[in-house]
């Protein structure tokens, strides 16, 4: 709720609900209404049965499995103006997803938030994304991002904002900044414990 909190300060948006990504951006955007003001609302119903879709194999599976995670609530975001709020973007297959959806259900505008920075690195520390070249941020820009994923703004959590965040610090933010705790590995590869995967 503190990072919506900081979010809503960072990157205000004229808008006339806020509504998160079930379940990832629901705490979040929940603070986002708090600071803005703007009215929470649930604008999606979830299927349960669906896990994280950015580790999906194959970028087919990854969209069939948004189109089956995720139903919207037409009568909620028709014809408004939605602050949407998630924890993060990946390749941008997910976001661009969830835009049209919204786009399909009537809604006016889409104003992406995103509850925490953007990644630019891979993280070699258990998030299933081994090289940059999967990261949209590390090849667009902001704006750039916004048009890909078919939203009139996008804004990410500020940087800066993960200290106040997390109080105790000695945190990781490598895969934001780039400075990593230990040596990085010369090669990475993605489902490198899992059998079949070609290595020894």
């Amino acid at each position: 709720m503190d990072a919506g909190r900081a979010l809503a300060r960072a990157h205000p948006a004229n808008a006339d609900i806020v509504i998160g990504v079930p379940d990832s951006g629901l705490d979040a955007a929940l603070g986002f209404s708090e600071e803005s003001g703007i009215p929470f609302r649930l604008g999606f119903i979830k299927n349960k049965y669906i896990g994280r879709t950015f580790i999906s194999p194959g970028q087919g599976t990854r969209l069939d499995q948004v189109r089956i995670k995720l139903s919207v609530i037409e009568e909620c975001v028709r014809e408004k103006r939605v602050v949407l709020i998630d924890d993060s973007i990946v390749r941008g297959t997910t976001s661009a997803r969830i835009v049209k959806l919204l786009r399909d259900a009537g809604s006016k505008e889409i104003h992406f938030r995103i509850s925490s920075p953007p990644f630019l690195h891979p993280c070699y520390y258990g998030t299933d994304i081994d090289s940059e070249e999967h990261l949209i941020a590390s090849k667009h820009s902001i704006p750039e991002i916004a048009r890909l994923i078919g939203a009139d703004s996008l804004g990410f959590l500020p940087i800066e904002e993960l200290n106040a965040l997390c109080k105790k610090g000695g945190f990781c933010s490598a895969c934001f900044c780039g400075e990593y705790p230990t040596a990085v590995p010369k090669s990475a590869v993605k489902l490198g414990f899992e059998p079949d995967c070609g290595n020894e």
